[in-house]
């Protein structure tokens, strides 16, 4: 019908958030996104993604039909052939080589993206690999597996603190639903502390600002423990009731002062003792952790451990304003178990068991390595791992091995310009699923029905169609029993006791699936010991230190790799606001407001090299270089490079990272302090 127009409430998922949006369709066409008022987490906002969604969704470049890599370049054909020829050379490889021979990957979309996840769990499975592999591999699957080693589940920082301690983390440029009530709450009275090797705006609001060496946060934590136990800072009833080895704690602490933190770490004594006290006397104090802290540094299961054991002695847990633990939102599990271990277990048995609790995960930077004796194919869905996984140049050599690559994707990126069948993918506003917002966003609660508001674009298909016809062609259709999306849909929602109709018609701007409650009730701590693990055995078991130390990077500035050829400190991933990882750089809108990629470095630093603001530079570690624009910019400690990531070509920053350099506990890969040069590009000095 001519001039139709309908409003449909849904949510944008173009990270992890999860925001609530209204979305104006005309003529079968979406023509306005606005932010939704009612939804608890966004509050009728936008960030500049979610005002640019529309331009991604019809941008020009858009994949319109599967594409199969031929002599001549790419050759469109049909849904079809395609399935058709994949399921015939994963049945041969599977013939071969077994069904462990094949990895699946998805990428950050697909973190938030439930059905995406569940389905590629299942396709997996089903087929008969345990090799799942994620960006969850690269980032915070570690800070939620230590947390669980500790507190026995996952708490989470609320949006709502009266000391937010943004320790590497800028909600600026990454975290925009915390920076809209974290301002509502700095007009309250709460207080603020960051600390950054870049003094970001946030830090000109900040009671404290604190400009640390990068890879060196675990440092710090110990000396502010160090100084709530000595000093008698912490909450004895507290620990007392509800922990497990804080007399193991005492003693350990000790060598750790924060006069030997300064040394490590460049900010002084005297400050840590008093954000130690600050802390400590608090009630309902929050660490925000950033990736600079904990997922990528070489310290990082320790870091994490650090940061959970100092809201435990200042009791700041399961209260308001501190780490929560949240009603974890029950669902119909799409995942389907299978036989033998993903890749990496036997190097790091936690990032995949704790107590008997097993992940679907298998350890990301153990691939390079692994092809093609191990894997010979891999399926990426909704994910671009040549550009957002540590080292590209050993990824991209690595995926020119295999025996089948296929990229399921919006656009053509770098990944699956090496693919050997590219499928286009549906867009979020073109397929039915669940929106609901817990872990990264802050505890909240909340369900909402994510509704297809467009037909899918060209040949586009969603996950569940795409996966559903290939189990299809490889004969285990069984194992997709779901005759539509809306009915996979209604089979996740089923315990939660929300009905698909219900968040269609009844609520469909969202509803609370569970009420949070504060305070430590019976078993809330699924630990052995039933407590809080300052001491952790599950740690010791494996081989590592039961209670959190230091550890400094592998490449550190004070170490005989620094002099000479790489003298500075990298720390690569540095956020932006406009883009999420690799994606939306072909977005006009977003890429006027930030169209180059830019190093940034004090000034002190720029001049010893040369280099004045806006010069071509080339950054160079031992792994690769790349080159981009100069940002010379007085708020960054001297010494220190900042590197974006997500930039395709000779700008992206995995080129200069590595997967030989993991973090010992979880096999994350180090790309917070690593060591690097920079020159001019054209090079004169």
């Amino acid at each position: 019908m001519a001039n139709e127009v309908k409003q449909v409430l849904t949510d944008c998922t173009l990270c992890y958030h999860s925001c609530g949006i209204k979305v104006t369709v005309k003529d079968g066409k979406a023509v306005s996104v606005e932010g939704l008022e009612s939804h608890p987490l966004n509050r009728g906002r936008l960030c500049a993604k979610g005002e640019a969604m529309l331009d991604n969704i019809y941008h020009p470049d858009r994949l319109k039909y599967p594409l199969k890599r031929g002599r001549g370049g790419w050759e469109r054909i049909t849904w079809d052939q395609a399935l058709s020829e994949i399921a015939e050379k994963l049945l041969k490889i599977k013939r071969d080589a077994g069904p462990q021979a094949l990895g699946v990957f998805n990428g950050s979309i697909g973190v938030e993206n439930l059905e995406m996840v569940g389905l590629t769990q299942r396709f997996k499975a089903a087929f008969g690999s345990p090799n799942f592999f994620s960006v969850e591999g690269v980032c915070y699957r570690m800070r939620i597996r230590t947390r669980q080693l500790t507190f026995g589940k996952y708490p989470v920082e609320e949006l709502d603190s009266e000391l937010y301690i943004l320790w590497g983390h800028n909600p600026e440029a990454s975290d925009f639903t915390l920076l809209w009530h974290m301002q509502e709450n700095l007009k309250k009275g709460a207080k603020l502390v960051v600390i950054d090797p870049k003094r970001i705006p946030l830090a000109d609001r900040a009671d404290m600002y604190l400009a640390i060496r990068p890879g060196t946060d675990g440092a710090m934590a110990l000396a502010m423990i160090n100084v709530i136990v000595n000093e008698g800072l912490y909450d004895r009833d507290f620990v007392e009731k509800y922990t497990y080895g804080f007399d193991k704690l005492v003693p350990h602490i000790q060598q750790y002062t924060p006069e030997w933190a300064e040394k490590v770490t460049w900010v002084p004594a005297e400050d840590i003792r008093k954000l130690a006290r600050l802390f400590a006397t608090t009630n309902g104090a929050s660490i925000f952790q950033g990736t600079c802290t904990q997922d990528q540094t070489a310290n990082g299961t320790q870091n994490s451990r650090a940061f959970s054991i100092l809201q435990t002695i200042t009791g700041n847990i399961n209260n308001p304003g501190g780490w929560v633990i949240s009603p974890r939102l029950a669902l119909g599990n799409v995942g389907l178990g299978v036989e033998g271990e993903p890749l990496g277990v036997n190097q790091y048995p936690l990032f995949y068991e704790v107590w008997g609790r097993k992940s679907p995960y298998a350890v990301v930077t153990c691939v390079p390595e692994s092809i093609p004796e191990k894997l010979k194919a891999f399926l990426v869905i909704g994910g671009n791992p040549l550009v957002s996984m540590a080292d590209s140049n050993a990824f991209r050599e690595a995926f020119k091995r295999l025996d089948l690559l296929v990229v399921h994707d919006m656009f053509m990126t770098e990944t699956a310009s090496y693919a050997h069948y590219v499928l286009p993918a549906c867009a979020h506003l073109e397929k039915w699923g669940i929106a609901y917002t817990y872990n990264v966003c802050h505890g909240m609660p909340y369900l909402m029905l994510r509704k297809k508001a467009l037909e899918p674009f060209f040949e586009s298909r969603s996950e569940w169609r795409s996966f559903t016809e290939l189990a299809g062609w490889l004969g285990i259709g069984e194992q997709f029993p779901w005759k539509s999306e809306e009915e996979l849909v209604a089979f996740e929602l089923a315990p939660t006791g929300l009905s698909f109709e219900q968040l269609l018609t009844e609520k469909p701007q969202g509803a609370f699936y569970q009420q949070k409650k504060y305070g430590v009730k019976e078993g809330a701590f699924p630990t052995p010991s039933k407590k809080i693990e300052i001491y952790s055995d599950a740690l010791a078991k494996v081989g590592f230190d039961p209670l959190p130390t230091y550890r400094e990077p592998e490449r550190t500035p004070s170490g005989a790799s620094s002099s000479g050829k790489y003298p500075l400190i990298l720390c690569t991933g540095h956020r932006n606001p406009y883009y999420t990882h690799s994606q939306f750089r072909g977005v006009a809108a977003l890429k006027s407001r930030s169209p180059v990629p830019s190093a940034e470095m004090g000034p002190k630093t720029a001049k010893e090299h040369g280099i004045m603001d806006g010069d071509d530079i080339i950054i160079e570690t031992n792994r690769g270089r790349v080159r981009m624009k100069a940002l010379v910019d007085g708020r960054v400690a001297e010494g220190v490079v900042l590197v974006p990531h997500g930039w395709p070509g000779e700008a992206n920053a995995n080129l200069l990272t590595d997967t030989d350099y993991r973090e010992p506990i979880m096999g994350y890969p180090q790309l917070k302090a690593l060591l690097c040069s920079i020159r001019r590009a054209d090079g004169k000095k």
